[in-house]
């Protein structure tokens, strides 16, 4: 479930639709730059391998507008190339119409 989560936000991250992740019920009384960066943040944070994570005194500092765009740049590089990965793999796993497990019975020859 927190996988699909992290997702959803990473999507729109990425499509710059961070106002769908603040509650409503704010009635836009926020900072939008603060919000961005608190999602840049907590994507960080989230990483599948924990020696990618940041360290608490590190997010501490990427708060208060230390080291943040550094590091999510950094992050986005790797981010970009771990989706082409991925998509060359589903490529190249996708078995088309013409696949042998997708091919309709063919009649074979008679008897010899």
């Amino acid at each position: 479930m927190a996988a699909c989560v992290i997702l959803k936000v990473k999507k729109l991250q990425r499509e710059k639709r961070l106002d769908a992740i603040v509650d409503r019920n704010l009635h836009k009384n926020y900072n939008m730059d603060e919000v961005e960066m608190m999602i840049q943040v907590a994507l960080l944070c989230t990483q599948g391998s924990p020696e990618d994570r940041p360290a608490m005194s590190e997010v501490v500092r990427m708060l208060e507008g230390e080291g943040l765009a550094e590091r999510w740049e950094e992050w986005q590089h790797v981010e970009v190339t771990r989706r082409q990965e991925y998509e060359r793999l589903q490529r190249r796993f996708d078995w088309g119409e013409d696949s042998i497990y997708n091919q309709d019975a063919v009649e074979l020859s008679g008897g010899r």
